[in-house]
């Protein structure tokens, strides 16, 4: 146990962040830089080595929270990373962008703020790169063995690692021009600076992986052709498909899919371009949508200069505590308050578009929306409540409803689909064609980061199994397993 007293004489204290003045004027990551280090060993002596440590079970890698939360008060970073790395491949991805289910899960929570697991893990990999504990890990000998891994995001990522080190030839195909899928074009630069992807794909071309960029499969290359090419195939091709809004007036100019919006403001600051062809600047934006990425469309339009940002949620508005219904340990729906959040707008719940109206050039001005109430479990409009909105660009960030079929991969492949529109898969994540698995949201639907290096690593011992008849990699979860909510 790391500090035995820590969790009665140490308050939480989280990273601090930069002054919304500063930050908004830039893209750079919105905590101030080393803020953690002078606190976080003291942090992570809060944690209780709990007899039966919940957190594990928050967290699908099964991460061992409280082994290193014990070096990190030791202050010991080399044997901290080294356990950090023991179930995660990549902990500066999920230390900077999960939304932590393992701290719901953290006994000391039960009744006291949770420990700051995040922060500590992020302080953890952070300092491993400053010292030069992250090195190339390449197999000490070759099995022969070829594997395709499609789509270059944390589940493609996880797989190719771990089959690399595994000994087998791994190629990553990623149709963009640049490998990282949703973390490089998704994720904007203020949450993630996109130097973090690239020193991994650095270390994972120095273990032997090999990365093919603006290659899709299914366009590019024939899907049964690469089936041949290759012995094995792990698809990781996300669920990319966006969540539409068909209602009238969707046909005006200015509403994009947040897809469509925030990849092009990571393509200005990649350099690419001047100024991003989709912007906010000088306009009323309109985010509809209050998750996550519906957060990074309201972060990305202060940044480019937005004269107001409305976001837009059909949910009710959590509560700041755990209702009764979502007790401990579950992860619980609460109101939260990202940093984009902190930096300006207005969040209205409870509300439906019902349609948008465009001036004589086909431009969006405006959005007509009313009031919900949830019957049956179904919203239904309050009489009324109807009402109009400025909105000169709008961008629907309403999650996503499956893997990509028009590029022509699932049926060229031939692969069977379950009820929900995701690429049905064996309790080894295998498909219904021999030698090709399934991994991450392709397979399980839209999911968090965890998931999908939790599934990019059972997906290799799948794949690892079938090449070799055995393996001794690391597989976290089942393709059952699912989030512990209620």
């Amino acid at each position: 146990m790391a500090d035995p007293k820590g969790f009665l004489t140490t308050g939480r204290e989280v990273a601090k962040s930069r002054p919304v003045d500063e930050r908004r004027h830039d893209w750079n990551e919105v905590y101030v830089p080393g803020s953690l280090l002078p606190i976080i060993s003291k942090q992570a002596g809060r944690c209780m080595d709990c007899g039966i440590p919940f957190c594990h079970s928050g967290c699908p890698l099964g991460n061992l929270i409280p082994e290193w939360n014990d070096y990190a008060y030791r202050e010991d970073w080399t044997a901290a990373s080294e356990r950090l790395h023991a179930t995660n491949n990549f902990p500066e991805f999920t230390g900077r962008l999960c939304p932590a289910p393992c701290e719901s899960a953290c006994v000391l929570a039960i009744n006291q703020p949770a420990v700051t697991i995040k922060n500590v893990e992020v302080s953890i990999i952070d300092k491993a790169w400053d010292n030069g504990d992250v090195v190339p890990r390449p197999p000490e000998r070759l099995s022969g063995k070829t594997v395709a891994v499609i789509g270059s995001g944390p589940a493609g990522l996880a797989a190719a690692q771990q089959l690399t080190r595994a000994g087998h030839t791994v190629a990553v195909y990623e149709r963009a021009d640049r490998i990282g899928g949703l973390l490089r074009y998704g994720i904007p630069e203020f949450k993630m600076e996109k130097s973090h992807i690239n020193r991994r794909i650095e270390q994972m071309r120095a273990e032997g992986t090999k990365f093919r960029t603006e290659t899709e499969i299914g366009r590019d290359i024939d899907a049964a052709k690469l089936r041949r090419r290759y012995d094995a195939v792990v698809i990781a091709a996300g669920a990319t498909v966006s969540r539409d809004l068909p209602v009238p007036g969707r046909e005006l100019n200015g509403i994009h899919f947040a897809m469509e919006y925030l990849p092009l403001a990571n393509k200005v600051q990649e350099g690419d371009l001047t100024v991003s062809p989709i912007t906010a600047e000088g306009k009323h934006v309109v985010v509809i949508g209050g998750g996550d990425t519906g957060a990074d469309c309201v972060g990305t339009a202060h940044r480019q200069g937005a004269a107001s940002v409305t976001q837009l949620e059909i949910m009710p508005r959590p509560g700041e505590e755990r209702a009764p219904n979502q007790p401990w340990p579950t992860f619980p729906m609460l109101y939260k308050v990202t940093s984009a959040h902190e930096e300006g707008g207005e969040r209205i719940y409870s509300v439906s578009t019902t349609h948008f109206e465009g001036d004589e050039d086909g431009n969006v001005q405006s959005l007509h929306l009313t009031e919900v109430e949830f019957k049956d479990g179904r919203p239904e409009p309050k009489p009324g409540t109807e009402r109009t909105i400025p909105a000169q660009l709008v961008t629907l960030a309403m999650g996503f409803t499956g893997t990509d079929r028009s590029n022509g991969l699932v049926d060229q492949f031939g692969l069977e689909l379950d009820a929900r529109g995701n690429v049905a898969r064996d309790a080894e994540y295998a498909t219904n064609v021999d030698g090709v698995y399934v991994a991450g949201d392709a397979g399980r639907g839209q999911s968090l980061i965890v998931w999908a290096i939790a599934e990019g690593r059972s997906a290799a011992r799948g794949v690892d199994r079938y090449l070799t008849g055995a393996s001794e990699l690391h597989a976290p979860i089942r393709p059952t397993d699912r989030s512990l909510t209620v």
